[in-house]
């Protein structure tokens, strides 16, 4: 071997002896170069499902980047790919009240409103077969390159009529103490569901983004549906944490408007909750915005003018903005129908302001309106004001004669109606009528303002005078609803049953015994609003399996309890509607079946 050929020899035994460490080398380097950047990026939920079609399904997730590229995976093995479309989300926000990031107890990283920036992936998975479920997955890439994934769930079109479906029936989530808890309980007791029927308040403060995705109490609108709650519950001096169910990845979701997803006028500067509390009625608005319309929109853009009578009442902008729901051509996604299995749904928009039921003079109550607001009309709240009409004539209740006379309603087995605001209810919530109020000035022989005040005619609550005939009379069968955080049902003399399965906490408890409901007396009232009971004359129905006892071993035909929590679920394969409870604090203890009904098919 020569000289020269060993030297060269010598050199490629070097250099493959050191290949080994210059590799680890390379790795180590890449790896400390682009590990935080893939670490860093994630998805601000897991996927959830939307509008299912007969052959298609909608697939929705969140971001906090906008991102190059965003897909759903999908097939056996995960071989198919649906692009998403993205777009941000317009009203999002967080402030001083915002429970999120490394927050301590002396304050809100925020000092004001501040808008939080929120994107919106969704795509239509399509080519499905009714009764079979997919594997799929998302995707989102970052601007960076980062890339994340969800984990992997399964989704199905619309399922076809006489599939055996289980349903979850619930409501008024915002973030109480047992949501987590309860949801958790849903999975763990009957397994997967198919779909969830939601009766509105998904959060509190609608533009609140970390209310729906990351507050830091662990138990958010996402992450209580998806399985990654971090709830944190101490009962008895024993702390358990609960993460909520793996639903919604899965099933479709389908909601209705509770006050809770409602707005009022917008600003930069006052508490997102005071914003939420600041809802003004339309017709104000209108009138406010005609005396200023040359200086505020002098082109008369009409766009422009939509959005300013918006900002200066109230809006459900996030709410439609998150949510890819059914649509009627009258109400959007306000109010719809959907066929979905065996069942025929109804959502409607039924909810009004809550406002305190407190006579006190610096409340701005459902009963009267604040002494220092008197001379300020721009101040007052016009009571519990109604933000879509229901009573006959109007828009909505003629589209509902509608629905319920088409053929898609008539020919289903199952006929259910869903709304926020209470028909019946032992609740807090169901009183005064479900009506517009009634604004009535008192001033002194001088004309100043001695006392503002609102009252609600009984004979004329459209829930009971205009939209229950006509639910009667089309042989709905079972309407669920909200509001009062309570479990209760009732049922009338034609046999249409009437469900509120709101119980996870911030219980308002039921008008029953010595706890009365809070309802105003003299100062010229005229109306005498109902203390005690179902203001609308049905009795509840006891529990038909395991009733809870009150403090003298008696059955109680409700649960309104910060400790048990209820949920319900719709079995279309049997017709049952059942509900079940958790004790809370027992962790330990099993879930309880405690009451069932049937729901019988209903001529028309």
């Amino acid at each position: 071997m020569s000289k020269n050929y060993a030297n060269a020899y010598l050199i490629a035994a070097f250099g493959l002896a050191i290949l080994p460490a210059i590799i680890l080398l390379i790795v180590v380097l890449l790896t400390q170069t682009y590990l935080p950047m893939i670490s860093d990026a994630k998805l601000l939920s897991d996927p959830f499902l939307q509008l299912p079609s007969k052959n298609s399904v909608r697939v929705v997730w969140f971001t906090e980047f906008a991102g190059t590229f965003h897909a759903v995976e999908y097939g056996e093995n995960l071989e198919k790919e649906a692009i998403a479309s993205t777009r941000q989300l317009s009203h999002t926000r967080e402030d001083q009240k915002s429970r999120v990031g490394e927050q301590t107890k002396e304050g809100t990283i925020y000092q004001k409103p501040t808008p939080r920036q929120i994107w919106r992936h969704e795509a239509e998975v399509r080519g499905l077969i009714p009764g079979q479920r997919v594997p799929y997955r998302v995707t989102s890439v970052r601007e960076d390159g980062a890339e994340v994934s969800s984990d992997i769930f399964t989704l199905a079109p619309l399922p076809p009529a006489g599939k055996p479906l289980k349903i979850l029936l619930t409501s008024d989530h915002q973030l109480m103490p047992m949501t987590a808890a309860n949801l958790q309980k849903v999975v763990e007791t009957v397994g997967q569901v198919d779909a969830v029927f939601f009766a509105g308040d998904l959060v509190n403060i609608p533009d609140r983004a970390s209310e729906w995705f990351d507050d830091n109490r662990g138990r958010a609108f996402f992450p209580c549906l998806q399985g990654r709650a971090k709830s944190e519950l101490e009962k008895n001096g024993i702390k358990t944490t609960y993460t909520g169910g793996q639903i919604i990845q899965n099933a479709p979701l389908f909601t209705a408007l509770g006050n809770h997803e409602v707005m009022g006028r917008f600003s930069t500067e006052i508490s997102l909750n005071e914003q939420f509390e600041d809802t003004f009625p339309r017709s104000v608005a209108e009138q406010i915005y005609a005396q200023n319309a040359k200086q505020w929109n002098p082109s008369g853009d009409p766009a422009k003018k939509e959005a300013l009578i918006k900002a200066n009442s109230f809006n459900t902008d996030t709410y439609e903005e998150i949510f890819t729901l059914p649509q009627s051509r009258e109400g959007g996604k306000k109010y719809y129908a959907v066929t979905f299995g065996d069942v025929r749904l109804i959502v409607l928009y039924i909810t009004n302001m809550w406002r305190s039921p407190s006579l006190d003079p610096d409340t701005k109550g459902r009963y009267r309106e604040r002494e220092q607001d008197f001379n300020n009309p721009n101040a007052w709240g016009y009571g519990q004001i109604i933000y879509e009409p229901i009573a006959k004539g109007s828009t909505q209740y003629n589209w509902l004669k509608k629905e319920l006379n088409s053929p898609e309603f008539k020919k289903a087995r199952y006929k259910i109606v869903m709304f926020h605001h209470p028909a019946h209810t032992l609740g807090e919530n169901i009183v005064p009528a479900y009506t517009e109020p009634i604004q009535i000035i008192e001033r002194d022989a001088n004309g100043t303002i001695k006392a503002i005040r609102y009252e609600y005619p009984k004979n004329a609550d459209y829930i009971i005078r205009d939209v229950v005939p006509l639910l009667e009379k089309a042989g709905v069968q079972l309407v669920l609803f909200g509001h009062s955080h309570l479990w209760n049902r009732f049922v009338s003399a034609s046999g249409m049953h009437f469900l509120e399965t709101s119980n996870v906490g911030n219980s308002y408890n039921a008008a029953v015994g010595n706890k009365k409901r809070i309802v105003p007396t003299g100062y010229g009232y005229k109306e005498k609003y109902v203390e005690l009971g179902n203001p609308n004359g049905l009795e509840p129905v006891m529990p038909t399996i395991s009733p809870l006892l009150d403090e003298n071993g008696n059955p109680m035909p409700y649960i309104a309890s910060n400790d048990i929590t209820a949920f319900t679920i719709l079995d279309t394969g049997l017709g049952t509607v059942s509900s079940y409870y958790f004790d809370t604090r027992k962790p330990d203890s099993k879930v309880v079946k405690f009451d069932e009904f049937k729901l019988e098919r209903k001529s028309t």
